[in-house]
């Protein structure tokens, strides 16, 4: 469905993310209209959501995390992986895309949908795997984020992380330098919806965590012909 076949949605999107209010109310007011239709027209924007969850290494009985887990996609693309997990628990603040979420957890009777801060909430007991899909850039505190993850994964535990990408002036030898026009274009061009791409990301994931798979890619943009929006897709293992 195009973005431009729901008026409500399309409208939301040029105002964008309210700048007033708590973090909370400004998700819910921002992707209230949206929320039903957000998958639909993210499919071909966030194209490392299919790269990441083919690369998750998931073994049976893992119980896994998703912080900022939106509306809960990754559990469709997962698949009948998911029914072998031993638990997964899907996290965000955004309660209208919560109740998506919730939907789709209810086909799976080890899914659990928790409204909570992803920069602070902890399970009960620690987590093989975490899950981050285009969620940091959401996420103003991102670096607590990470850290919070790392905090919930056992020794070895798997993390797997994409979003949208802009990379460091002088980026860490083996990673790709965006030019000037693309590390400041991105973030303005984001920025609107209160998506905030940043260069120190990956970066951090690679200090923080063993890194597995490090990718650096672009995806086209529906309705815009020739435009192409960096992203980065990792995966990596706490340190034992």
């Amino acid at each position: 469905m195009s973005l431009l076949a729901q008026p409500r949605v399309l409208w939301r999107l040029l105002r964008g993310l309210p700048q007033t209010g708590s973090i909370a109310d400004r998700l819910a007011a921002f992707y209230a209209p949206q929320a039903d239709h957000y998958d639909s027209t993210r499919d071909g924007l966030l194209h490392g959501r299919p790269v990441l969850a083919d690369l998750l290494d998931l073994a049976h009985g893992m119980r896994i995390v998703e912080l900022g887990a939106g509306t809960g996609a990754t559990l469709d693309l997962l698949g009948p992986r998911v029914d072998h997990l031993g638990h997964v628990t899907l996290v965000d603040l955004c309660a209208p895309l919560l109740a998506v979420a919730r939907k789709r957890a209810a086909r799976h009777p080890n899914v659990t949908v928790v409204e909570a801060d992803a920069t602070t909430w902890q399970p009960p007991a620690p987590v093989d795997a975490v899950i981050f899909s285009y969620a940091l850039t959401m996420i103003p505190d991102w670096f607590r984020a990470i850290d919070n993850a790392l905090a919930m994964l056992v020794p070895g535990g798997l993390i797997g992380v994409t979003d949208f990408h802009v990379s460091r002036r002088d980026p860490p030898t083996g990673l790709v330098r965006h030019s000037t026009a693309m590390r400041h274009f991105w973030p303005l061009w984001f920025g609107h919806d209160g998506v905030r791409p940043n260069p120190d990301h990956l970066p951090y994931l690679m200090d923080r965590f063993d890194a597995g798979v490090v990718m650096e890619r672009t995806g086209s943009i529906p309705g815009l012909p020739g435009l192409r929006a960096p992203y980065y897709v990792f995966t990596g293992r706490k340190r034992r």
